[in-house]
């Protein structure tokens, strides 16, 4: 084993990072169109009438078409996941005919010998609009006050799922310490580096379709489904994809009306969103309004946890929209025991753009749920965070667990990576300097935050998620061939947008049959070369992937091994092979290399009886269990309270993701994780107004964080693989995002803790901040809550400094 565990630089990095390689938007054929959208500039409106004559007539413009020329054709966009039998799920035309319910929605298209000329014609087109009222609130959107989304359902609520286990009555009947709190899941919106981008070339009766997609083989599906043009006449490429963090694993109407389009006119037809138009009708992630309820002994033993949400579906179901709050459902008991847990989602319908998967998908909010409460549960036990952590948690020698969720963790050692965190971070260092600020009433305060998470990801085993009604399987396929020359080429149906798949994989086979690295070709992301795959999400590519490649290695070996053991006239028990070879046991000189049996088997002049001239293998892998990274996070965070500005002084990140392939990539993907988190907890926000209009629709608004914007990271790792696969490994992708928005937010509210605060509202941005600060404040002058004995942690208390001057109006940068 020379490759896995090696810290190799990624090979695709050279034409990613240059942009000498394939975009979607790169792709040129000759003659293609172009085609803009007319998008509603209503929340909520009937369409009275679309007037295209004008812009018909534009220079360059090849057709124009509304929703009306589309109907009999174009079909509803997929939902694959019903929840629960009597959901509601409204159709949804990929372009509206009658009524618009999101702003951003497609009413009309423009196909001209340009984008420019495509872009301006929009301008022509005349729509008679009858605006109905917009529902934004979700919480009164619940009772239909104000409005429905979808007047023929007769309500607002797509459907209501629950899960309980244990006595909760019990659990909550004179519970020593009861803690309710109201947290909400902003609204964020995926801010992938290469927006969405559709090119469709018809090929006689056949469809070549290039989209950048986390699904290609989905897709395709789903495609043939809506359209239906037979699956065998779709081809769907997902070239190199930059990013997609959940926002690309979707069948969006832009494709379906690509495909349509191409086929209409008989030319190719491409289409690239800018950003703002991204920013409005790519799905949005999150949104979710999170009611708790923790009930503790006084010696901080947790009793039982209840947990009601509501969920903000947006306009209409897509993908996967209603699965992603109830993969949360099975996290919100995060590492923790308890005797009894409930849990109840209600899936809303607002006029929004719809929701869908993003980082984490449902983990990261049910991790931000239960790390806060812990927090909460520290502060009124006058309890350390950790040591109340420490004694809820699964012990090490207690793995496998099964959860009061009804999820069997198989392993895991909470203890060693918070033993090491604890060190890199230098908490009790640290937690002296905070106590020294607040007994010199510092204007600016330090907080520590704590995450001590994990997540269920390799999604997934089939028989778990078709007993969660969703509509697929959780398998993953490769294929391994064994060229002539000794070459190998890997065919994964794990398509990357990203995460080093070219890197990993060849490490992989380069080890399991002992070729060199660089012999190995990955192939990827075409249902001509791939036909059969799951593709790429929820941290399944290494755990459930590539193990699919290890076991098609291995296949690929026992085919080799029996041509071996003709051509040395032994037994194939009598067999090693070792860095590529095949050796008598005992008898090292006695061998013939991998590509020796290949050549042999390429020739096919001295077979076994019965052994086709071939050692190429194929494997499809489908996990008994998820895989479960943990890890623990601890952030520092200075906190002007005269600006509300907030400053991350260090932040410590050590995780357990199983067996490590490639550490490079690992370190990659955690950093990257982070960021999305971080900027959950400080920067990020999508916000609507009350009539329903998306007010951050561009980078100057929506706040993305930059490196300039972020800490160094300190980054550690412990291990104990998984027993899930045989690789051990557990999966990387989404670990940063879930783990570090509540060790930040945390870390946030324990800096304010001395002046009443116990939370604060994310974004954390100055203004903010700021006013909390003066909120809780106003509280205490006016009796009500204000600073408590021994906030913080049980570090002493501190009381808010009342002679400095406060500012009136200034709110930070943001």
């Amino acid at each position: 084993m020379t490759e896995v565990g090696a810290p190799r630089r990624r090979s695709e990095d050279d034409r990613l990072v240059t942009g000498r390689t394939r975009w979607t938007d790169n792709i040129q054929p000759q003659g293609a169109l172009h085609v803009a959208f007319l998008r509603s500039p209503h929340a909520h409106a009937r369409i009275e009438s679309v007037d295209v004559t004008e812009a018909r007539r534009r220079p360059g413009v090849v057709a124009v078409l509304t929703g009306a020329d589309f109907a009999g054709e174009q079909g509803s966009l997929p939902c694959a996941w019903p929840v629960t039998e009597d959901i509601r799920i409204p159709d949804h035309p990929p372009m509206a005919v009658e009524e618009v319910r999101y702003a951003g929605e497609p009413v009309a298209c423009v196909v001209a010998r340009d984008r420019y000329a495509a872009v301006d014609a929009l301008e022509e087109i005349d729509v008679d609009y009858a605006p109905l009222p917009a529902v934004v609130d979700m919480e009164r959107a619940v009772q239909g006050d104000g409005g429905l989304v979808h007047e023929s359902l007769g309500t607002n609520e797509s459907f209501t799922w629950v899960f309980e286990n244990g006595d909760m009555d019990a659990a909550m009947r004179d519970a020593p310490v009861v803690i309710e709190r109201r947290y909400v899941q902003q609204r964020l919106i995926p801010t992938a580096m290469e927006p969405r981008a559709v090119l469709c070339v018809p090929e006689g009766d056949d469809f070549t379709l290039y989209s950048a997609t986390q699904i290609p083989h989905i897709l395709r599906l789903m495609l043939a489904v809506v359209t239906e043009i037979p699956e065998h006449r779709i081809r769907v490429v997902a070239p190199d994809v930059g990013g997609g963090f959940g926002s690309k694993l979707q069948v969006y109407g832009e494709e379906v009306l690509c495909l349509l389009l191409a086929r209409r006119l008989g030319r190719p037809v491409k289409w690239t969103e800018s950003r703002s138009e991204g920013n409005m009708t790519t799905h949005h992630g999150r949104d979710q309004i999170q009611r708790l309820t923790l009930a503790a002994e006084r010696d901080g033993r947790i009793r039982g946890l209840k947990v009601d949400l509501l969920a903000d579906m947006g306009a209409y179901l897509m993908l996967v929209t209603p699965g992603i709050p109830i993969l949360g459902a099975f996290m919100f008991n995060g590492i923790y025991k308890m005797d009894a847990y409930s849990f109840t989602c209600r899936g809303i319908f607002t006029t929004k753009t719809p929701t869908d998967a993003y980082r984490g998908a449902g983990r990261p909010e049910a991790t931000y749920a239960i790390e806060r409460l812990m927090d909460e549960l520290a502060v009124e036990l006058d309890l350390d965070p950790i040591e109340v952590r420490r004694r809820n948690w699964i012990r090490h020698e207690e793995f496998p667990y099964e959860t009061i969720a009804g999820l069997t963790y198989d392993s895991g050692n909470y203890e060693a990576a918070t033993d090491r965190a604890l060190a890199l971070f230098e908490y009790d260092k640290l937690r002296a300097e905070q106590a020294d600020r607040r007994e010199r009433n510092d204007p600016v305060q330090l907080g520590i935050g704590t995450s001590t998470f994990t997540e269920m990801c390799g999604l997934a085993p089939s028989r778990v998620l078709g007993s969660l009604s969703y509509g697929a399987g959780g398998w993953e396929h490769a294929s391994v061939r064994v060229l002539p020359s000794g070459k190998v080429e890997v065919v994964t149906g794990s398509s990357p947008h990203g995460q080093g798949h070219e890197t990993a994989w060849a490490q992989i086979a380069a080890d399991r049959l002992g070729v060199p690295f660089e012999d190995v070709k990955v192939l990827h992301g075409d249902t001509a070369v791939s036909p059969k795959g799951m593709d790429t999400y929820g941290s399944r590519s290494l755990a459930v992937g590539g193990v699919a490649l290890y076991n098609a290695c291995d296949k690929v070996v026992d085919k080799a091994r029996r041509l071996a053991a003709h051509l040395l006239e032994a037994g194939e028990q009598d067999l090693e092979f070792s860095g590529g070879r095949f050796s008598v046991r005992g008898v090292a000189e006695e061998g013939r290399t991998l590509q020796e049996v290949v050549t042999a088997a390429f020739a096919a002049h001295d077979l076994p009886d019965g052994m086709e001239p071939s050692v190429d293998a194929d494997a499809t892998f489908d996990p008994e269990n998820f895989s479960f990274p943990h890890g623990t996070h601890l952030c520092a965070a200075e906190v002007d309270t005269e600006t509300g500005m907030v400053r991350l002084r260090s932040y410590v990140a050590v995780d357990d993701v199983g067996k490590v392939v490639n550490p490079l990539i690992v370190e990659g993907q955690v950093h990257g994780g982070l960021a999305q988190g971080i900027a959950q907890a400080l920067y990020e926000e999508a916000v609507y107004d009350a009539e329903g209009n998306l007010t951050t629709t561009t980078m100057a608004d929506y706040l993305v964080p930059s490196a300039a914007d972020l800490p160094e990271f300190t980054t550690d790792r412990t291990e104990t693989p998984a027993t899930s696969n045989p690789l051990g490994v557990k999966g990387v992708g989404e670990a940063g995002t879930i783990a570090s928005t509540p060790a930040v937010v945390n870390a946030v509210v324990d800096a304010l803790r001395p002046y009443g605060v116990d939370d604060v509202p994310m974004p954390c941005s100055p203004e903010r901040v700021w006013r909390t600060l003066r909120e809780a404040q106003g509280r205490s002058a006016g009796g009500g809550s204000g600073v408590q004995p021994g906030a913080g942690g049980g570090l002493g208390s501190a009381s808010p400094p009342a002679d400095r001057p406060r500012p009136t109006s200034r709110g930070g940068a943001q």
